[in-house]
């Protein structure tokens, strides 16, 4: 067992050393997700609590089972899967519960990530094949112009400054491929009535750096707008003690 273990990580190793990243432990890795969701700890309560990864996450530390199917099926009825996209690039996988359950959904031949935390990138990309890039500031730029059918983040800009998530929002767009949606969520005006702000800072805990951000909802659709993508959707998903907005954009043909 402690062989085959080491194998993973070996072969893990390798796969992102190709892609410029370098598997380290969880407390000296580059941050991200891994800063608030520790590797390790994580693999070992999810196996004892016998969940997926995912299914762990939002049953036993979040608090909200069936959180992410929620969010999956929604999106699947307003038909974001039903052209079959064959490219999906997402923005802070972290530990894939996005990811697995998008890749059950339409089976895409090529599904990139941006992760920083390295260990989980790791894992990512052992356990689903997909295509680790290294990340650099709040740029996509290894992925050429106009050639992913599904960009997505989820709960990512709720947890970076607004001109951060503002710039990606620049990169989002220009990989999209003309006819092709992109998918994220993010804190607006319509989570925050009084009673969610006064939940967030009476029950919200300390937060950790810029989280929980968030977002004016129309600065995003215009933004969009103006980069040739329309707003089709938006609906409400869990977070934390409220909400978030998820939103869903298609790229003008």
């Amino acid at each position: 067992m402690q062989a085959a273990g080491r194998a993973v990580k070996s072969g893990a190793r390798r796969l992102l050393g190709r892609a410029g990243f370098d598997i380290v432990r969880s407390g000296d890795n580059r941050g991200g997700v891994d800063d608030f969701l520790p590797f390790e700890p994580t693999m070992r309560a999810a196996r004892a609590s016998g969940l997926s990864v995912g299914d762990h996450i939002d049953t036993v530390m979040n608090g909200t089972p069936g959180a992410t199917q929620s969010t999956i099926d929604e999106l699947r009825a307003l038909g974001v899967y039903a052209d079959r996209p064959a490219s999906v690039l997402e923005i802070g996988p972290g530990s894939g519960r996005y990811l697995e359950k998008t890749l059950k959904e339409c089976s895409p031949d090529r599904y990139e990530i941006y992760e920083t935390a390295a260990p989980w990138a790791g894992y990512l990309v052992e356990t689903f094949g997909v295509i680790a890039r290294p990340t650099a500031g709040c740029s996509l730029a290894p992925t050429p112009d106009a050639t992913v059918d599904l960009v997505q983040a989820h709960k990512v800009f709720n947890t970076v400054t607004f001109l951060c998530a503002s710039r990606y929002f620049f990169e989002m767009a220009r990989v999209t491929r003309p006819g092709g949606r992109i998918v994220f969520d993010v804190m607006t005006e319509t989570c925050l009535d009084p009673d969610a702000v006064r939940t967030w800072a009476t029950q919200g805990g300390e937060g950790h750096g810029s989280y929980p951000a968030a977002m004016p909802r129309r600065a995003c659709v215009d933004l969009f707008a103006t980069l040739g993508c329309t707003l089709e959707a938006g609906f409400l998903a869990p977070m934390g003690v409220a909400t978030t907005e998820v939103l869903v954009f298609r790229k003008a043909g």
